[in-house]
């Protein structure tokens, strides 16, 4: 009825044995400015564009993690390197790792200041830098092994710092030779290394997935409901039961997870678990423990016949 637009803020954490993995914990729903005046009154939003709703999350994930003492990073979609949210995150003290379009408008960065009255530092230098002419060039190239999708990775790239008027001043660009071309991505922080960058963007990957698991699995976005309030109440008891489930995974052992892999042998055994082998592991054992309770020994027959409603119950 709203439309699926949502803007959504994970955390990746880092799992002994599985890699990286995405916590969603908060979202809110995007209404296109020209379909706010047809909700109802009562549940009528001010409209806000997305950046302006993902500064919104940022600033509320840097207030929860203020009295952690570290450093924050964001790893925000394409879509998001903009200055109306890079401006306002910089502020922020955040520091945001991005893809970076081909053709954006980078220049060098500014001299030293000369002598005379003075102003207002120059954010930016006087000499426009291409993208594309520096991937071009045959020198320059760096070789290096990094710890991507959680495995040594090894990459062939260019790093340099310019400045970018979206961005507010100097960044950290990455430019990666891939079988299928040359990419860039940058960091605000332009002290970034080359590791900090592609990890992370390695990591948001991990966040794509998530979100699949929370559309197909979960079933986030398929609620039949009336009202604005319950559909945004309704995607983040979604959001939420994943987080649950991750949780309750966390610490499981893979045979409480993946076994049920032995009745499949097309699948790979050592293939790390999918939310889904969670849900079900999860299920599994609540189950188990539901019929454990009901085929205690020394039951009547009238409680028998109890647990076998109960047993067809779970099984329905």
């Amino acid at each position: 009825m709203y439309g699926h637009v949502w803007v959504a803020l994970g955390l990746l954490v880092t799992h002994p044995t599985w890699g990286t993995t995405a916590l969603p914990v908060l979202a809110r729903l995007h209404v296109r400015a020209k379909d706010v005046a047809g909700l109802p009154a009562a549940d009528r939003p001010a409209f806000r564009t997305t950046h302006a709703r993902a500064v919104e999350l940022v600033r509320w994930a840097v207030s929860c993690l203020a009295s952690w003492g570290k450093a924050l990073w964001v790893v925000a979609d394409g879509a998001y390197a903009t200055a109306p949210f890079l401006t306002p995150v910089n502020a922020l003290g955040v520091r945001v790792v991005s893809r970076l379009r081909k053709d954006a408008a980078l220049w060098t960065e500014p001299g030293p200041r000369r002598p005379g009255p003075r102003g207002r530092r120059r954010i930016s230098g006087d000499r426009r830098m291409s993208l594309a002419e520096r991937a071009g060039q045959k020198g320059g190239w760096s070789t290096g092994t990094f710890d991507l999708y959680g495995k040594a990775t090894v990459k062939r790239y260019k790093t340099f710092v310019a400045t970018w008027r979206p961005a507010g001043g100097a960044i950290r660009v990455v430019r990666v030779d891939e079988p299928t071309g040359w990419r860039a991505y940058f960091c605000t922080d332009p002290a970034a290394t080359v590791a900090d960058i592609l990890t992370r963007v390695a990591g948001r990957f991990t966040l794509e997935a998530t979100f699949r698991d929370l559309k197909h699995v979960v079933g986030a976005g398929q609620q039949q409901v009336r009202r604005l309030p319950a559909n945004v109440g309704a995607f983040h008891v979604c959001l939420w039961t994943f987080v649950m489930t991750e949780a309750w995974a966390w610490n499981a052992t893979p045979d409480a997870l993946v076994g049920h892999r032995a009745t499949a042998p097309w699948d790979d055994a050592a293939r790390r678990p999918s939310h889904a082998d969670k849900r079900r592991g999860w299920r599994r054992e609540l189950q188990g423990k539901e019929i454990r309770a009901a085929l205690r020994p020394g039951m009547t027959e009238a409680e028998i016949q109890a647990a076998a409603e109960r047993l067809l119950d779970l099984a329905a």
